[in-house]
């Protein structure tokens, strides 16, 4: 069946501002339904959780969906489901619980291909206690980690390895499974920021290896939070600050102060929504694998698109994103001219594709390019052909 884009297109009120949005690994667009359950939830009786009043159980409710909806998505358990305002708050909270677990000689492993959200809260966390940090490199020819060195990298010393899911700078998708295979034979937990992995793939958190997963409901349709899947044994021997009369139940001991109800119901929201993206019938889980095959096929092709036109216009662009496997995230430069240059005419042109370093420090530091000095395209499953065809024409002026 193929994919009705002009059916997706039409349940989001902001794409009538006629904006071409290539700025989804910053956040997408969002549905209308997922606004209306934010909504819903904050205008209806609601109070702090309980099971006594209305408002109350609405509460708990919220809390309760956001749990069951977040762990279909993942493949996880509700009962590791955490709630967090961001996937960087999230990172450095379990950061700092695992560190009171570490001890001067241990070893952390971040990689070059990290998101700095992934990287600058172990490296933070393991100097406060005396660990080493090394490196998994990233090698500019492929676009992709350099495993070659794996087994040497992670040893019996490694505590924890923390790797991107996907890269929200070049779309690379690094062989996550065979990273966390060799940190499991040394005994060493693997942390997989999904923030960009999550909104362009079916995710299952076991089998990637992933024994903490962390993700972004705002970047597949929904609002502004964050959440962590991890099993709820391990969740058990960590021990975060919190305050003293908060419960010290899990996973509810990770999230501090009273929670938004509102936007977790958002997040429940855009989950029911990639589910409702599906071909065929099924559970949520099932129909949400079979909406990210969908949107995979659609997102490719465009892609696909995206790059022969790029390549029309030689060497007067160079994009660094080469990876085998990858998203539908393309991250250019320009041989004689400025990316920031290049992000503004488009928006002359109400094409939205940003410039910058995305907190990509370390992959922009290994790729030896300037911080400011790139385009990134991202494709979303919103993003149509007509869309494609203004990028191209646009992209093709700006250059000469």
């Amino acid at each position: 069946m193929p994919f009705d884009v002009a059916a997706l297109r039409a349940q989001f009120p902001s794409l009538s501002s006629g904006i071409a949005h290539f700025d989804g690994p910053g956040g997408t667009q969002t549905p209308a339904v997922v606004g209306e359950a934010i909504a819903r939830t904050l205008t209806a009786p609601l109070s702090n959780r309980g099971t006594v009043t209305a408002s109350e159980r609405n509460a708990d409710d919220a809390v309760a969906a956001f749990r069951e909806s977040i762990a279909d998505l993942l493949a996880a358990d509700p009962a590791g489901i955490v709630y967090g305002r961001s996937a960087t708050q999230l990172t450095y909270d379990i950061s700092r619980a695992l560190a009171k677990t570490w001890r001067p000689g241990d070893e952390v492993v971040v990689t070059q291909l990290d998101h700095d959200a992934n990287v600058r809260p172990w490296i933070q966390a393991a100097d406060a206690v005396g660990a080493t940090v090394r490196w998994l490199e990233l090698d500019p020819a492929t676009g992709d980690l350099d495993l070659a060195r794996l087994d040497d990298v992670i040893g019996e010393r490694t505590r924890l390895v923390a790797v991107t899911g996907a890269s929200n700078l070049l779309g690379t998708k690094p062989d996550v499974a065979r990273v966390a295979r060799r940190a499991h034979e040394v005994g060493a937990l693997v942390h997989v920021d999904g923030v960009h992995y999550a909104a362009h793939a079916a995710v299952d958190v076991a089998a990637m290896g992933a024994d903490l997963f962390v993700c972004s409901p705002y970047k597949f349709f929904g609002p502004h939070c964050a959440a962590l899947a991890a099993s709820p044994a391990l969740l058990e021997t960590l021990a975060p600050d919190k305050l003293l009369p908060s419960t010290d139940a899990v996973p509810e001991r990770f999230e501090l102060g009273t929670l938004p109800y509102e936007l977790m119901a958002g997040a429940t929201a855009a989950v029911d929504f990639i589910a409702g993206l599906s071909p065929v019938a099924g559970t949520r889980r099932e129909r949400i694998v079979a909406a990210h095959h969908a949107v995979d096929e659609h997102e490719r092709r465009l892609r696909g698109r995206v790059e022969a036109g790029l390549a029309d216009l030689g060497d007067r662009v160079t994009l660094h994103s080469v990876a085998a496997e990858r998203t539908p995230t393309l991250f250019l430069t320009f041989r004689d001219r400025d990316a920031v240059d290049a992000y503004r005419d488009l928006a002359t042109r109400d094409i939205l594709a940003p410039a910058g370093s995305f907190y990509a420090y370390e992959p922009f530091r290994a790729l030896r390019l300037q911080v400011d000095g790139g385009l990134r395209v991202g494709l979303a499953a919103y993003n149509d052909d007509r869309e494609i065809d203004r990028l191209l024409e646009a992209l093709a002026d700006f250059v000469g």
